[in-house]
């Protein structure tokens, strides 16, 4: 016996040292690690920080060069590349691979280091892929014999299906339960799925526990029944077309139906007390019952209207649907758990309304904010009273908020999460799920006890910290189901989360693969997810294949509706490729109306900029021809002279900050007083607080960043420099008609003027000359009178046969001046002053000549005909009576 003793001490003896030896083999493969197990999950959580963190910097291109051009960014990148490099070419020394990657003067490019990378990664990969094969004991230089036909069975191993053992190969694998060929519950339903494009109106037609009745709308469940014409159109829609008919008009149709009794629920005062906490029961001795008949759903909803508190939860599909699918509901109480096939009873369960709008019970949930949405949406169902055991759990700041985290700490449980993922439309249920969804509500009431008991002594027993979970919990119950609704921008969200910089054929290509992967999904109650992934749309969007096998190529695997539709996806990258190449932001800019911006060269925009005019000072101007002032911020340089002042009316100054420039006083040198000197001397002494935000004179900015949406200066630039399209359009029109009327009233005063003008000039052809009054004078005068118009004869013509006439006119017309006209007597006047230094034969009047003299009629006739009508004009001119107009041609002295 003792020998027996020694010798099974001796072989434990030996069994320990060899596990001692083991575990220090274990230690020197994976040093720091227990296991691999560990040492993966260790690997991958530092990838994922890398990768999120490598996400959070700027992005090539423009942002990146602008971050660049400040020297403490360049400096920091250039060491951390450099240590990047370093480890690089460790990893790919060790490996045995190519590894200069330092080494910059033996490198032609960027394209050859890139080269190395990849290669690199083909070596080391291989590498793994032969170690994993070995490990598995898969030998791939020796291929079994199998019979035609035979295919072995696929085993998929890997760290996230491999449930941990102790032995090496007793590791055993789960299989992720999928169901490929399941018939589509949809199908089965009573009531057709509306995937149309119209809001959501809620399903509910009783109110239990109502303190505001429902409206009439919702009662009157057979209503699409007595309007047979509307049966091929949208529930929604069909609605809103019967409102228009029968002039009826709810507003409270999209409204939450109990929003009036959340408005008015009070926590009572037992529910804000420290409670005893309950113990749960195990789930083997806990009664489990699953309920898929219209009797056992109103027996249990007898049952949860007796109760005091309950617990809920949801098992949700979301990928073979367009709006998702209900699959499962899971109820605990405290002695019983209840599994629903919602599926099944999907237009029945608004029965159990009666139990989950009792305010007097109480409805405990975890993380419900999607759960609220999916009773609305499938089931017609709505929570009063409901305490989240999420909301819980943030107040008191828990390391993790998650259920399997609470069940964790408080009930020491650990959660299997395998089967969160799994197909929930498979039926019968497999025994592993069932077990799996009983157990999210089994523990819940529990922490729900433990939760409330923290909240009060976390807040030192007052009530302040739970009362506002539950109203956290409220706020959650009156949220709605919004349907997605599809527009013609829909996609440009997509895009943004995405951070992918698309030029107009590209973006073109995504709105419209957008569009009709949103049409199809709908039509075939698919998710967006089923019908084209967005990485295979990006894919495709980028590419823009000229056939359609190019379109396959970019899908892997390819989904199935894609292949049946690739001939329609082909026209639609076609027409994408038949747009003009633009810049996206141009485009973009284009397409919604707005004005184009058209900026020349500069290097920022100052966001705090308002040396700006007002809206109603620009000029208007077409959205193709506006133009912009050349500016540069924080500059002292004039601006340039090469755009055109006339169009520039609108812009008075370039953008300048002068809140610290000293303003120009035109005060004298030797008059300042004591107190302006030192007042002068302070402000020379202040120095700029945004000197550290000036630009360095070296500052790099690429010409592109302005028009790249992804970049800080194109939201500065389209912030703070886009005016609102349709004020700055009145405004232009308002100054488009001040400006036609001003024409206007000015066109009537050049014509006011023109026509003053015209009838003065006519007023002045009716007024007799000094020659045509005095010939009037000498017919009625006498024979004295005829002497000196025959004087004048000698040195002037005769007048012509028009002006006598016209003379004549105004002599016949007005008899009177004659009587009180009195001649000059000319004998009394020196004529030798009018004679100058001319001739002997004298040109001047003289009243002693009889007549004419017929011999010097036509003798020097310009010259006396000048200096006569002078010296009419110098002895007989009429103040106010001129026969020129405001023409005087003045003789010469």
């Amino acid at each position: 016996m003792d020998s027996s003793r020694i010798n099974v001490s001796s072989n434990s003896g030996n069994e320990g040292n060899n596990s001692a030896t083991n575990d220090e083999e274990a230690e020197e493969l994976c040093p720091g690690f227990k296991d691999v197990d560990s040492f993966v999950k260790y690997g991958l959580s530092a990838v994922v920080s890398a990768t999120k963190a490598s996400a959070g910097l700027p992005q090539a291109g423009d942002e990146y060069d602008f971050y660049r051009s400040f020297p403490g960014f360049q400096e920091f990148c250039e060491s951390q590349g450099d240590r990047l490099l370093h480890c690089m070419s460790q990893l790919m020394q060790h490996h045995g691979c190519r590894a200069h990657m330092r080494d910059h003067n033996k490198l032609t490019g960027l394209e050859e280091r890139f080269d190395l990378v990849v290669d690199s990664n083909d070596v080391i990969l291989e590498k793994v892929g032969i170690l994993l094969d070995e490990a598995d004991g898969v030998n791939r230089s020796q291929q079994p014999v199998m019979p035609a036909g035979f295919q072995p069975p696929k085993i998929v191993v890997s760290s996230w299906n491999r449930k941990g053992s102790d032995s090496k190969r007793g590791s055993e694998t789960f299989r992720l339960l999928h169901a490929k060929n399941i018939t589509r519950p949809q199908l089965k339903f009573k009531e057709k799925i509306d995937n149309s494009n119209t809001p959501f109106i809620p399903k509910i037609f009783i109110k239990p526990n109502a303190i505001k009745p429902l409206p009439s709308y919702f009662t009157n469940k057979q209503i699409r029944k007595e309007r047979p014409e509307d049966l091929d159109v949208p529930a929604a829609l069909a609605d809103l077309i019967h409102q228009q008919r029968t002039q009826e008009h709810v507003e409270d149709m999209f409204a939450h139906p109990y929003q009036y009794e959340l408005d008015h629920l009070t926590v009572p005062e037992r529910m804000l007390s420290k409670p005893e906490p309950q113990m749960y029961k195990p789930m083997a001795e806990t009664k489990c019952s699953f309920i898929d008949t219209l009797e056992d759903l109103v027996a249990l909803n007898e049952k949860l209207c007796r109760l005091s508190e309950f617990a809920v939860d949801l098992e949700h599909h979301s990928y073979r649907s367009f709006l998702g699918i209900t699959c499962l509901m899971q109820i605990s109480t405290r002695d019983e758990d209840f599994i629903i096939d919602t599926l099944e009873l999907r237009s029945e369960m608004y029965i159990l309304n009666e139990a989950f709008t009792d305010p007097a019970v109480i409805k405990v949930f975890h993380g419900a904010d999607s759960d609220i949405e999916w009773l609305q949406k499938d089931l017609g169902l709505y929570v009063v009273n409901l305490f989240d055991t999420h909301q819980a759990s943030r107040a008191l700041n828990l390391a993790r908020h998650s259920l399997d985290h609470l069940l964790k700490f408080f009930c020491n449980v650990d959660s299997d999460k395998r089967y969160q993922l799994a197909d929930w439309r498979i039926r019968p249920l497999p025994d592993e799920m069932f077990q799996y969804a009983r157990a999210d509500t089994h523990y819940l009431l529990y922490i729900y006890d433990c939760l409330r008991v923290q909240l009060l002594d976390f807040n030192h027993g007052q009530p302040g910290l739970l009362q506002s979970v539950w109203n956290k919990s409220r706020d959650i119950s009156l949220k709605r189901y919004v349907k997605p609704i599809f527009t013609e921008e829909s996609y440009l969200e997509l895009q943004r989360k995405q951070k992918r910089s698309f030029n107009t054929q590209q973006l073109t290509a995504f709105r419209l693969l957008f569009a009709w992967r949103d049409k199809l999904a709908r039509q075939e109650d698919e998710s967006t997810g089923y019908v084209l992934p967005n990485h295979m749309m990006i894919k495709i969007s980028e590419e823009l294949p000229k056939e359609p096998q190019g379109i396959i190529a970019c899908c892997n695997p390819v989904p199935p509706l894609v292949r049946q539709q690739v001939t329609e996806l082909h026209l639609l990258v076609k027409e994408a490729r038949d747009i003009p190449l633009l810049k996206a932001e141009i485009g973009a800019q284009q397409k919604k109306g707005l004005t184009p911006v058209k900026k020349p060269e500069v290097t920022l925009f100052g966001p705090h900029d308002t040396s700006r005019t007002s809206e109603s000072d620009f000029p208007p101007f077409s959205p193709d021809e506006l133009p912009v002032k050349q500016g540069m911020l924080f500059s002292d340089d004039e601006p340039g002279k090469d755009v055109d002042m006339e169009k520039m009316k609108g812009l008075v100054a370039s953008a300048k900050i002068t809140l610290f420039e000293e303003v120009e006083t035109k005060s004298k040198q030797g008059s300042l007083t004591a107190a302006q000197v030192k007042a002068s001397q302070i402000i020379e002494s202040f120095h700029n607080p945004f000197r550290m935000y000036l630009p360095s004179k070296d500052v790099h900015v690429n010409k592109n960043a302005k028009f790249d949406p992804s970049t800080k200066i194109y939201e500065i630039s389209k912030r703070w420099k886009l005016q609102s399209t349709e004020q700055q359009q009145k405004e232009m029109e308002a100054k488009r008609k001040a400006r036609e009327e001003a024409k206007e009233l000015a066109k009537k005063v050049s014509e006011e003027r023109n026509k003053a003008k015209q009838s003065y000039q006519e007023s002045l052809q009716n007024v007799a000359t000094v020659r045509q009054q005095a010939a009037e004078s000498a017919k009625g005068g006498g024979k004295k009178r005829e002497r000196v118009a025959s004087e004048v004869g000698e040195s002037t013509p005769k007048p012509s046969k028009k002006l006598m006439k016209s003379a004549e006119k105004p002599s016949k017309k007005d008899t009177a001046p004659k009587d009180d006209f009195k001649p000059f007597d000319y004998h009394q006047s020196d004529f030798k002053v009018f004679a100058g230094a001319k001739s002997k034969d004298s040109t001047q009047f003289d009243p002693n000549r009889q007549a004419y003299d017929p011999s010097k009629k036509h003798k020097n006739p310009k010259g006396p005909k000048s200096n006569s009508s002078a010296g009419n004009r110098s002895l007989s001119y009429l103040a106010g009576k001129s026969d020129r107009g405001f023409r005087h041609n003045w003789p010469k002295r």
